[in-house]
């Protein structure tokens, strides 16, 4: 585990090396929050939806992520247009399936989106249960994961990863964490930053977690509430240093 820790570290300042692009489609309500992680983690993002204008966006970029948190129609022709463009320049996609148990049609969007091979899908349990169509628990999550050839990251009060075949719980992170809205898109962007410069997703998924939990471990250290801890969680992240990522990793 301490060498998923060390990798993770190493991808994080992989990311500020090489600064890629990441264009998100996603929800509303987050998307300044989701720049700011990305930037505050090296990386750039870009934001648009229209359908006029996203294959260009998509196609300059170095990662994806598809997030269901707004669903309108001009997101739903947005990704589509994406992910032709993704499938055909070989980009990887993270997919972020943002409230799917709360209504059938996105739930059912989003099970086809599963299907086109994203390289990691990040969610909470009510959305993996509305995903995988049944209680998800951790077998559940690797039958799925080996079914859509991906990697499912299931995030909480302790995350969890599995390729179906590698599985490693995350116990890092803080309560405060749960208070900030938008906090589990930012780790699915944080993912695709990753994604962006590693190869294999599980140890992007391993990573974006673990670095996310991390920061928000030390922002809540010096937070009086929800608002500084927000503010301080950007300055955690673009202050992370792989040796305390590595001495604060509680992985198993």
């Amino acid at each position: 585990m301490i060498e998923l820790a060390r990798h993770a570290g190493d991808l994080m300042r992989l990311v500020r090396e090489r600064r890629p692009r990441v264009h998100c489609i996603t929800n509303t309500v987050v998307q300044g929050f989701t720049a700011n992680v990305l930037l505050a983690a090296g990386a750039i993002p870009s934001m648009t939806t229209s359908p006029a204008e996203i294959a260009n966006f998509v196609a300059g970029a170095n990662a994806l992520l598809v997030n269901l948190g707004t669903f309108d129609g001009e997101r739903r022709d947005a990704i589509g247009i994406a992910l032709e463009i993704a499938a055909d320049q070989g980009i990887p996609w993270v997919l972020d399936p943002v409230l799917i148990e709360r209504s059938p049609q996105r739930a059912a969007f989003a099970r086809a989106l599963a299907g086109r091979e994203p390289r990691a899908v990040r969610a909470n349990a009510a959305e993996f249960a509305a995903l995988v169509e049944a209680e998800a628990a951790d077998a559940a999550l690797g039958k799925f994961a080996l079914k859509n050839l991906t990697v499912a990251a299931r995030t909480g009060a302790v995350d969890f990863v599995t390729d179906g075949t590698r599985r490693v719980s995350i116990a890092n992170g803080h309560a405060l964490m749960a208070q900030v809205t938008g906090i589990g898109c930012a780790e699915t962007a944080l993912i695709a930053a990753l994604l962006a410069v590693e190869d294999e997703a599980f140890k992007a998924a391993v990573g974006g977690l673990l670095a996310l939990g991390v920061a928000g471990e030390i922002a809540a250290a010096e937070a009086k509430g929800p608002g500084s801890f927000a503010a301080g969680l950007l300055d955690a992240v673009a202050g992370l240093d792989p040796a305390v990522l590595v001495a604060r990793a509680r992985l198993s």
